[in-house]
């Protein structure tokens, strides 16, 4: 069975890993273009090309997926099933295109968090557990019927980029055993369940990041640990940006105004929220580099 690939980030790349390993025939790997980085503006390669390139197996990265000499380069390689994880809507001249289908791995438990930031509003949101979910893809997004899922429990403290890398493995165990039994014609797609109550997971700008300091405690530190390490929970301090990549939950009454705060100017700095205090750890102020907060306190008089 013929597989074409596509996908981008490292999230991806676990997959990709898991499927070569598996001895499945990866025809081609389809990426993101490479894009200028960094000071100099080197372009930088997308992880998926990176292992791709190392592996021998062919790469392609249209700027447009509708283009018509990529989508007969995509044709020739004559590919049974494409597998997608973590890369962009696809048109259904390209999602159409293999005799089995186009599958794709998702980071939740569909129905529930479609969208570009399944991980980080499930953390955001509280919730307890989560997982992946393998399914065909159709015209709406997410919205294919389902295969196979995994789930998983979310710990008190845990943060999205921890989530990030369970589910990334979960993720490619899932799909290995998704692709066996699409070969073995071994399966039974169910379509999504209904459900009243959807929660979704649509892309985070920057001011989703800013915290709300009148929110409750329990809030704040849940969207402290979705938005760590990356794009990263952010407040004010001297008029000047802090980023929050670790904190405690303080479930104590402040005694103070919400976003007033405390500290001993040595080892510890805590913000009031509505009903308690979030105890930063990890931070970065604006124009330093990321420090543990004995060390910011350490060069800062507040």
């Amino acid at each position: 069975m013929k597989i074409v690939f596509m996908g981008t980030p490292d999230f991806a790349v676990a997959s990709l890993d898991a499927l070569v390993k598996a001895d499945f025939d990866i025809v081609a790997v389809i990426t993101a273009p490479d894009k200028p980085a960094g000071r100099g503006q080197k372009l930088n390669e997308s992880a998926v090309k990176k292992y791709a390139v190392e592996h021998n197996i062919p790469v392609l990265q249209p700027e447009k997926l509708k283009n018509p000499e990529f989508l007969e380069q995509l044709k020739s390689f004559d590919a049974d099933l494409q597998v997608v994880v973590a890369f962009r809507m696809l048109p259904e001249v390209v999602w159409n295109m293999p005799k089995k289908g186009t599958i794709n791995l998702h980071g939740s438990l569909l129905p529930q968090y479609r969208g570009a930031a399944p991980i980080n509003h499930a953390i955001i949101n509280g919730e307890k557990e989560s997982g992946v979910t393998t399914f065909f893809l159709t015209h709406e997004i997410d919205t294919g019927d389902i295969i196979q899922s995994s789930t998983t429990q979310i710990a008190d403290d845990e943060t999205a980029g921890e989530l990030h890398d369970k589910l990334m493995q979960i993720g490619a165990e899932l799909l290995v055993k998704t692709v066996k039994a699409i070969k073995e014609d071994n399966y039974q797609e169910q379509p999504q369940p209904q459900s009243e109550v959807l929660k979704h997971a649509p892309k985070i700008f920057k001011e989703d990041c800013k915290i709300d300091w009148n929110q409750p405690a329990q809030q704040v530190y849940n969207l402290v640990r979705g938005l760590s390490p990356y794009p990263t929970a952010f407040t004010f301090l001297n008029d000047k940006t802090l980023k929050v990549f670790k904190a405690e939950l303080e479930s104590k009454e402040p005694g103070i105004a919400a976003g007033g705060f405390l500290t001993d100017g040595k080892t510890y700095l805590k913000f009031a929220a509505k009903d308690g205090f979030i105890k930063l750890i990890d931070i970065q102020y604006e124009g330093k580099k990321r420090m543990l907060i004995e060390d910011f306190l350490r060069g800062m008089r507040l």
